[in-house]
């Protein structure tokens, strides 16, 4: 064999390599102004919320406070009502905080409203820079590893559930 054919055998592993690359979604985010004000706005909806919720817990703590106060002179059925009263204030305080800080809460969609389209933005850019500098794989180092764009013609995702498949059918079959 040649020098030549040999140098070129030797580069052909190269040609097959993945281009990969990584950014950090936090600093590209810190540098966009409207993230920096969709997140003063809900800090500002936040801290609002909470006073909102705080007051109301000092409300029940004080009448908890004095129901223990008043308690040996009440009669039972006033007891009743006033401990009544109590769980059911101390009830509406949770189901406030439920509403402002719950999984699907109003700060939950505020978030989705303003955050979200910003970040699909820099999804969008990734994904364009990546496609253009023929990147296949595009991994976010804020954080832990997170894989943020892959060139389509490696995801071996129907291979696995084939595999997956076939493993299952081999394993109920025995």
């Amino acid at each position: 064999m040649t020098v030549f054919a040999m140098s070129f055998l030797a580069f052909i592993p190269q040609l097959k390599a993945q281009k990969q690359a990584f950014v950090d979604t936090q600093y590209i985010l810190s540098n966009i102004p409207e993230y920096g004000d969709a997140q003063d706005i809900l800090n500002s909806l936040s801290e609002k919320w909470q006073k909102e919720i705080t007051d109301k817990h000092a409300q029940v703590q004080a009448m908890y406070k004095a129901y223990q106060a008043e308690e040996v002179l009440l009669p039972s059925d006033v007891k009743k009502k006033r401990r009544d009263a109590i769980m059911q204030k101390d009830q509406e305080v949770q189901a406030l905080q439920k509403k402002y800080f719950g999984p699907k809460g109003e700060l939950f969609k505020k978030r989705e409203e303003l955050i979200k389209p910003i970040q699909e933005k820099v999804y969008n850019a990734i994904e364009t820079v990546a496609t253009n500098e023929h990147i296949d794989f595009v991994f976010d180092k804020a954080g832990s590893p997170t894989l943020l764009y892959g060139n389509p013609k490696f995801d071996i995702s129907d291979e696995v559930l084939n595999e997956v498949g076939n493993v299952l059918q081999t394993n109920t079959q025995q």
